[in-house]
């Protein structure tokens, strides 16, 4: 069970943190910002997506170091007074851990700190070097050394002799001990192995599920063709071709969903450039329909679908319609994890490149 206090005289400080973050991350959709996913957040904060998945899961005590908090601060744009809280409890949270592993594993006077096996067959041998010698005293029997098998502890102890064969109760006692305890460990192993392997299949009431969403949602493409934007899709395409027909002269309504109205729109356009008007924008209209964006792009809704793309490949990017220095810097991250030539200019690489970074086709 999560432990949710300081040695029980309190809400644990990572647990507060844990929820000040997740506030923070679920709050920064806002001013027409949409709220960054945790895979692209990850990206910038320079860490994996599991590790932060679990500073920002309340159901457990966060320990986000300080720099990480106040780089999350800056990207989320969380509220100025909340800065100092949440280092505060950043650091408090780092003291009181070592207190909780020490308290753990505290020894009484005496005893290391071993494995279980080890303390086991360590307390069996002093048992039976007892009852040995209390069995040789009582029946006058020699002594000699018994050893272990392989893998358990080896002591030279009396062993007593009864009748002519018997080697006496002490010693077949001691005779158990060389098959239990591998047995033992093995099987705790075994169920230590099965048991995580379960935790992981099985997902438990109030797990954090950010990180599955994003394998999910966020899954980038890995073609390197030009895409096929037909009716019926939804989200990420049908948005781009809207804003693209937009940005030539188009009155269509961008509304993520490739319907009838896009689909005329496609038709005419496709008519005005001389080829086949079928609706469907593939390898042939793509080239067409694209806008180089650069610092001289007087189409705004043509930088506001690179910038929804890069948002939506992993380099958060806010969608102003305006080539400003960040989405300059932004295309450029992109275009450098892409190993393609970095230049700031969303030309027709890019922009095929961007498509295919995004997440599954996703049709009505």
């Amino acid at each position: 069970m999560t432990d949710n206090t300081v040695a029980g005289h309190g809400p644990h400080p990572g647990r507060a943190l844990a929820e000040l973050l997740r506030n923070w991350w679920e709050s920064s959709a806002r001013d027409g910002r949409e709220k960054p996913t945790q895979q692209s957040l990850a990206k910038r904060l320079g860490i994996d997506q599991t590790t932060l998945s679990r500073y920002l899961n309340p159901s457990h005590s966060s320990n986000a170091p300080r720099r990480v908090v106040e780089q999350l601060h800056t990207v989320l744009r969380a509220p100025a007074d909340d800065l100092v809280r949440a280092c505060a409890l950043a650091e408090a949270a780092a003291g009181a851990a070592p207190g909780r592993r020490r308290t753990a594993v505290a020894q009484p006077p005496g005893r290391s700190a071993g494995s279980g096996a080890a303390r086991t067959a360590g307390s069996a041998a002093a048992g039976a070097k007892e009852a040995a010698t209390s069995a040789g005293s009582g029946a006058g029997g020699t002594t000699g050394p018994v050893t272990a098998g392989t893998g358990t502890a080896v002591a030279e102890v009396p062993a007593p002799v009864g009748s002519a064969g018997d080697p006496g109760p002490g010693a077949r006692r001691w005779d158990r001990f060389p098959v239990a305890f591998p047995t033992l460990a093995v099987s705790a192993l075994l169920l230590l192995v099965f048991g995580g392997l379960a935790w992981w299949a099985v997902p438990a009431p109030g797990r954090d599920d950010a990180r599955t969403t994003a394998e999910v949602t966020d899954r980038p493409s890995q073609g390197t063709a030009w895409p096929l934007a037909r009716k019926g899709n939804v989200l990420w395409k049908a948005r781009t071709v809207q804003l693209l027909l937009r940005a030539h002269g188009h009155d269509v309504k961008v509304d993520a969903d490739y319907g009838p109205a896009t689909a005329e729109a496609v038709k005419k356009f496709q008519s005005a450039h001389g080829l086949t008007p079928d609706g469907k924008v593939g390898k042939d209209t793509w080239p067409l329909l694209i806008v180089a964006i650069d610092s001289g792009t007087k189409e705004p809704e043509a930088v506001t679908a690179v910038q929804y793309l890069l948002h939506h490949a992993g380099v958060p990017t806010d969608s102003t319609g305006a080539y400003t220095p960040s989405t300059m810097r932004s295309l450029k991250e992109f275009q450098s994890s892409r190993n393609l030539p970095v230049t700031g200019v969303g030309d027709e690489d890019t922009w095929r490149a961007l498509l295919n970074a995004q997440g599954p086709d996703q049709h009505k």
